[in-house]
């Protein structure tokens, strides 16, 4: 069986109920979330050995969080214990016209405040096939950028395959370096990287000409963004394949979704779905990304991978929470071309 681990900070996520907005609410929903974390749990929903690598103190809200991802199958093993909180992240869900809102908590959480050592990278990373993480985890202080770059240096070094989700954040990049100065040492190391166009163009100044994703109307002619990556594979050689996700904003609630994969001489597109009713896209690019990591671990041709990150983050959409909670089944169901929506009985 593969495995595989990721590395980066879960956060309690408290969201407003239905629609409300931050005023008008007098509760919230209280669940976990978190790049990384999402990832592990759409592996462990299909059947990969993962491990989920943070830092956390010893309180109640962490025990609570870490039950939680082992009830969902994920190994949590690789933990470290210390510091004083978890991060919070507040959710405001849009609708039509309105787009969503997150306001952070997460100041001098536990993981902020990680330094490089304190994780032992080669005793984790023992008989991995692969290694995640994504651009929240360097943007949240210098110490954590530090350890993760320790650890994309140790799979290297032992052969692990490294995936990076670029997920540019301009809320985080608070401590004195911006994304473009620490983000290239760290992409360096990679053989996959996932993004979007903003995250690209953010992070190292790549961009697919003429493209606004507010103005697309849903439309997005997906071959337009090989350029995209062209000039990613150029910049990190050792880069074997880019993928890019592509969301056409019609408005909240309705988008359209699809993606690419790119492996320096063949383009592979996916189906483009039509999400008419959304409800919970908080969390769909690491749906996305897991479903890509077992598309590759699992099928054996780029078409097939890229069609079921497609499928699976489409099915993400429609779930509330952070966490994909879909099978394979599932999601190869939608695929060959299900989602009439139909009772099973």
């Amino acid at each position: 069986m593969a495995k595989v681990v990721t590395f980066g900070e879960v956060m309690l996520r408290l969201a407003t109920p239905g629609y409300q907005r931050f005023g008008q609410a007098r509760q919230f929903d209280a669940t976990f979330g978190g790049g990384e974390a999402n990832v592990a749990v759409s592996l462990a929903g299909y059947g990969i050995q993962t491990q989920f690598v943070t830092r956390l103190p010893q309180n109640d809200i962490a025990q609570m969080c870490i039950s939680e991802l082992r009830g969902l199958g994920v190994g949590t093993d690789g933990i470290v214990y210390g510091g004083d909180r978890v991060g919070i992240y507040f959710l405001e869900t849009g609708a039509v016209a309105r787009g969503s809102k997150v306001i952070y908590d997460r100041a001098n959480s536990a993981i902020a405040e990680i330094q490089p050592g304190m994780v032992d990278w080669r005793k984790v990373l023992e008989g991995a096939d692969w290694f995640h993480w994504t651009g929240i985890t360097p943007a949240l202080s210098q110490g954590a950028a530090d350890a993760c770059l320790e650890a994309i240096r140790v799979a290297n070094e032992l052969g692990v395959k490294v995936s990076c989700d670029l997920n540019y954040r301009k809320k985080l990049w608070k401590y004195g370096k911006s994304a473009s100065e620490v983000m290239p040492a760290l992409v360096a190391g990679c053989d996959l990287i996932l993004g979007n166009e903003e995250d690209a163009e953010k992070e190292f100044g790549i961009k697919p000409e003429g493209f606004d994703a507010e103005k697309t109307g849903g439309e997005i002619d997906q071959t337009r963004f090989e350029s995209v990556c062209r000039q990613l594979m150029a910049k990190f050689p050792k880069c074997k394949k880019v993928a890019v996700t592509l969301r056409g904003s019609i408005n909240a609630n309705h988008n359209t979704w699809g993606g690419i994969l790119y492996d320096g001489s063949a383009l592979w597109q996916s189906r483009r779905y039509d999400i008419t009713h959304i409800v919970d896209r908080v969390g769909g690019g690491d749906s996305f990304m897991g479903g890509l990591l077992y598309g590759l671990l699992t099928y054996g041709t780029d078409q097939q991978a890229i069609e079921f990150a497609a499928a699976a983050s489409a099915l993400k959409h429609t779930i509330l929470g952070d966490y994909n909670r879909v099978s394979v089944a599932e999601v190869e169901a939608l695929m060959a071309g299900g989602g009439s929506g139909r009772v099973s009985r």
